[in-house]
């Protein structure tokens, strides 16, 4: 238990608790509409932006986001006017991304150390002005969720009701879009570009086992994550492997248990009817 008196420790567990909300709320509404494929692609898109901010020698961060907000909006507005499938834009965008993530790393003197934390994640590196900036942006999608509680909740289960009801669709979406973008390019140094759709689609799943209210999926969904991220945290420091991938391992035990669990009980429940 000495670990846990490191600043280090602190921050990474400070940091998962973070994300876990962000998580939560943003992996529910991405697992509601169906999206983990579009998120998947602003991932790997954004890949493109870190290795031009590596080219450029400014902050990747910020120029992932950029790529990450174009890819994003224009895989909506290409959608939404039926121009062009949305599963072939977002292929399109996914491999433009990585192809041009990789030529800006080739061509970049030398040789960037820092973006294999970019890669496959490097919690443990979290410095304290990373948590102010998770923090801002957990407060951020709070008050965004709340004061758009719901028209999110229209949008994400009936474009078609959300109208009549006079919702500003793609107003809305655009927002969302913009959420997500803004949750998977600052998760990026949590667990990395490789592993972060796990972290936003695994705890929604456990969560669908067991509850079909949107709410409760928000809140079960922040609880998996959680617990998950700090039993993973705690493992990795055990058996002295990438904590970014323990983590995930987690995340697919707590949900193969849940499953198992789940399916037991109805199957009990099957047999006391008979």
């Amino acid at each position: 238990m000495e670990i846990v008196q490191y600043s280090f420790f602190i921050n990474a567990a400070v940091a998962i608790t973070l994300i876990s909300i962000v998580a939560g709320v943003v992996g529910t509404y991405i697992v509601s509409r169906r999206m983990i494929f579009v998120a998947g692609g602003i991932t790997h898109a954004s890949f493109g932006g870190l290795g031009l901010g590596v080219y450029l020698g400014i902050s990747p961060t910020l120029t992932a986001l950029i790529f990450a907000l174009a890819s994003a909006f224009g895989v909506e507005a290409l959608s939404q006017r039926k121009r062009v499938r949305e599963d072939s834009a977002i292929a399109v965008i996914w491999a433009l991304g990585m192809a041009l993530g990789v030529i800006f790393i080739y061509i970049t003197p030398g040789y960037n150390t820092g973006l294999t934390g970019f890669l496959f994640g490097d919690i443990l590196t979290i410095t304290a002005k990373d948590l102010l900036i998770y923090a801002l942006y957990t407060l951020f999608v709070l008050l965004v969720s709340i004061v758009y509680r719901n028209e999110i909740l229209y949008t994400a289960f009936d474009r078609e009701f959300a109208k009549i009801r006079g919702v500003k669709v793609k107003l809305v979406e655009y927002i969302a879009m913009t959420v997500i973008s803004m949750a998977i390019i600052l998760t990026v140094k949590l667990i990395g570009i490789m592993l972060l759709l796990s972290f936003l689609s695994l705890p929604q799943m456990s969560a669908e086992l067991y509850t079909r209210n949107y709410n409760r999926l928000v809140l079960l969904s922040i609880f998996i994550s959680f617990t998950g991220g700090v039993l993973g945290l705690l493992l990795s420091t055990f058996v002295n492997v990438p904590t970014s991938a323990t983590i995930v391992f987690v995340l697919v035990l707590i949900y193969a248990i849940l499953w198992g669990v789940k399916r037991i009980t109805v199957q009990k429940s099957l047999k006391e009817q008979h």
